[in-house]
């Protein structure tokens, strides 16, 4: 018998996308049961998505937890006993092979709790493929770099290893920034990840983004990281990484000086580092969403 999977989708505001997303969930061609949970954040549920019986049910709930991304999660992992569990945001769009391919990799790997996969990044007319060669990823890879093909909405796990070894998502990461961030470097203590190199979903960017311009929360996302993460102080290309990052959020501010003394820092670590030139091309007056866009258009981001 296939093992059940329950995909977690936390949603809010996105009925036209949402549906979209679900009905991704449903043509998937596993053989297994694939229950959809919907959590609501903030806003009223709706309970005409719930699909009773079958091997794609859909059970609609409220977010009983924290307020965001983190506690809807939360809540969802905590609505089931499936043997797997899986993360997509509601605008995104799986391949219908997407949870066959990554099982057949999770019972090759009995080691491993969690496969993730490559991505197609829409960004308006534009899709461009991010898919990584290496299959396996380590804790120390994620110091380095946070491996944009690594997105929640490619996430299969273990429920059991999840819930009683690695832990839910931690809902005191400031604002939700980086939150998927800390719970690969936690998760990545306990298990290696593998990656299925293909493009298995399809990540959908837009100027609607939760997180488009909310730059303070970006930096205080990241310093919690580093705060629990003391390892990156070994790891100067991670580290130079996030400065960077915190600097171009700092010129998105306003706050020229913060940002220059970030680039400073970020440059000695590794002056190859491009965000530090990003974030001085801000500083100097270019509009940080001209920046954005013309990253996301290249599906990359700060």
């Amino acid at each position: 018998m296939q093992q059940s999977v329950a995909t977690i989708v936390a949603t809010r505001d996105r009925p036209e996308l949402l549906r979209e997303t679900l009905a991704a969930i449903a043509a998937q061609d596993y053989d297994g049961v694939i229950t959809t949970i919907v959590i609501f954040d903030v806003t009223e549920p709706d309970y005409s998505l719930v699909v009773e019986g079958g091997d794609r049910p859909v059970i609609v709930v409220p977010n009983t937890r924290k307020q965001g991304l983190q506690g809807a999660r939360n809540t969802g992992m905590l609505a089931t006993e499936s043997d797997l569990i899986a993360f997509c945001d509601d605008d995104d769009v799986w391949v219908p092979s997407k949870i066959r391919r990554q099982v057949e990799v999770l019972h090759a790997n009995p080691d491993v709790h969690f496969v993730g996969s490559g991505v197609i990044v829409e960004y308006e007319d534009e899709r461009v493929e991010r898919v990584r060669d290496e299959s396996r990823l380590t804790f120390d890879d994620f110091l380095e770099s946070r491996v944009f093909e690594a997105h929640p909405s490619t996430f299969l796990m273990r429920r059991a290893e999840l819930t009683d070894r690695i832990g839910l998502i931690d809902e005191d990461v400031p604002g939700g920034y980086g939150e998927d961030y800390e719970w690969l470097l936690r998760a990545t203590r306990v298990t290696d990840m593998l990656l299925v190199p293909a493009p298995l979903v399809r990540v959908r960017w837009h100027t609607a983004s939760f997180y488009a311009e909310r730059w303070q929360m970006r930096i205080d996302g990241l310093q919690y990281i580093l705060d629990r993460y003391p390892e990156f102080e070994n790891e100067p290309v991670g580290l130079a990484r996030i400065y960077g990052q915190m600097a171009f959020a700092k010129a998105s501010l306003g706050d020229r000086k913060g940002a220059l003394e970030l680039v400073k820092k970020t440059l000695k670590l590794n002056p190859k580092e491009g965000r530090a030139g990003l974030a001085l091309s801000v500083a100097a007056g270019v509009p940080s969403a001209t920046v954005v866009s013309q990253l996301q258009k290249r599906g990359m981001s700060v």
